[in-house]
């Protein structure tokens, strides 16, 4: 019983020693700075172990003398023990602590640096930083940083806007890119096409969006900036067709005329505006901008709430819109019903939808503000509306003898 008793102590000790060398050789690994010297120490420590159950153990069994032998063994060996595994045992209990400040002992996360190429670029060695670029992409394929930079190298300093389409499409073209990302070098193709002239070009890689990303924010942009690619061609041509202006004579004494009303410009015939923002949006339904503008003119110029209200209810109704887009037009709205005499509840209403649609956004606490604040809104309204001004003598600034102010 004695014998059986002992040797399952040798066995736990032995388990026990080798399970705490297993894990310290195992921590040291995943802070391995130097490999031939954690071998060495593996080594060392084998022979420690191998010496404690060898030598000093039965030194021990044999009781006396040979006990003490087996303790100074024993002694001398845990020193050697702490000297290799101190330090492990140290980051053990310290790291923990320190990792709070330091980050701990995660190595950096590796990512491409494009510094020497854009340097290269600004001194003008446009070859050499291609080469940079290619060697960063060449260990981080597909990184979006260093294909916008290799493309544009090649289409703003080089003049090869083939090969830049080429760079950009065949990124886009491989499974799994980002939405924003693709949509990003669709657009920066289409803005290349558009500094040449090339409306043409441009239109089709905004169409590319449009077909790849239905129903997506990228979408509704490229749908905005093909409407206005004729407004754009129009100005790039202008800049590069410009004209000698020839300044027409001015009125000559007019400061001895009598009225000066006919030199003012006319304006705008509201109605001219109105119905070419309806033709521009029966071509381009998504132009959020001019429908915008149209439901101003219905609002402002023609004083027709229902028609501002139907224009600014269609752009709020698309769901591709942003939050703070969206809440922006509910309050147009609010003004348009303030301004053109809806009631309290209608413009309530107006506001709370922003508190439904939105109830966690920013946009909602705007919303609940206004709400505390509508009716002082409507009072002031309501003053604005009714006060009226006193008459006053014509030309009293030009009269002789004019009665002095007390």
């Amino acid at each position: 019983m004695n014998l059986f008793s002992h040797n399952s102590a040798n066995v736990i000790w032995a388990v026990g020693l080798l399970g705490l060398a297993g894990w310290l050789f195992v921590h040291s690994i995943k802070s391995m700075t130097a490999p031939g010297w954690l071998v060495a120490k593996v080594i060392v420590t084998m022979a420690i172990l191998y010496f404690e159950f060898t030598v000093a153990k039965p030194a021990f069994a044999q009781g006396g003398g040979e006990a003490m032998t087996g303790l100074m063994v024993t002694l001398v060996l845990a020193i050697m023990m702490n000297i290799l595994w101190r330090n492990a045992i140290i980051d053990l209990i310290t790291n923990p602590l320190t990792s709070l400040f330091t980050g701990g002992n995660e190595p950096p996360v590796k990512q491409p640096y494009y510094s020497v190429a854009t340097a290269k670029r600004k001194r003008g060695q446009y070859e050499a930083a291609i080469a940079e670029v290619r060697k960063q992409l060449e260990k981080f394929p597909n990184n979006f940083e260093g294909v916008l930079l290799l493309a544009g190298i090649q289409a703003e300093n080089l003049s090869d806007l083939p090969a830049a389409k080429n760079t950009l499409n065949h990124f886009c073209d491989q499974t799994g890119m980002p939405l924003k990302q693709v949509a990003n070098a669709l657009t920066q193709l289409a803005d290349w096409h558009i500094k040449l002239a090339d409306m043409e070009s441009a239109r089709a890689e905004f169409q590319k969006i449009i077909d790849r990303f239905p129903d997506t924010e990228p979408a509704l942009q490229a749908e905005l900036r093909i409407g206005h690619l004729a407004e754009t061609e129009k100005i790039i041509l202008a800049q590069h067709d410009r004209r000698n202006i020839v300044m027409p004579v001015g009125v000559q004494n007019i400061g001895l005329l009598d009225s000066t009303e006919f030199l003012k410009p006319s304006a705008i015939d509201p109605a001219r505006l109105a119905a070419a923002h309806v033709a521009h949006l029966e071509a381009h339904p998504h132009d959020t901008e001019a429908r915008e503008q149209l439901a101003m003119i219905y609002a402002n110029d023609f004083k027709r709430l229902d028609l501002a209200m139907m224009e600014l209810a269609q752009l709020i109704s698309e769901p591709k819109h942003k939050p703070k887009q969206v809440a922006r037009w509910l309050h147009l709205a609010a003004d348009f019903q303030l301004k053109l005499g809806a009631d309290v509840a209608t413009v309530q209403a107006t506001l709370e939808n922003i508190l439904e649609r939105f109830p966690n956004l920013p946009v909602a606490e705007v919303a609940q503000r206004r709400l505390a604040r509508l009716n002082s809104e409507f009072r002031g309204r309501q003053a604005a509306t009714v006060v009226k001004f006193g008459v006053y003598e014509q030309n009293i600034g030009l009269k002789c003898g004019a009665p002095q102010r007390p």
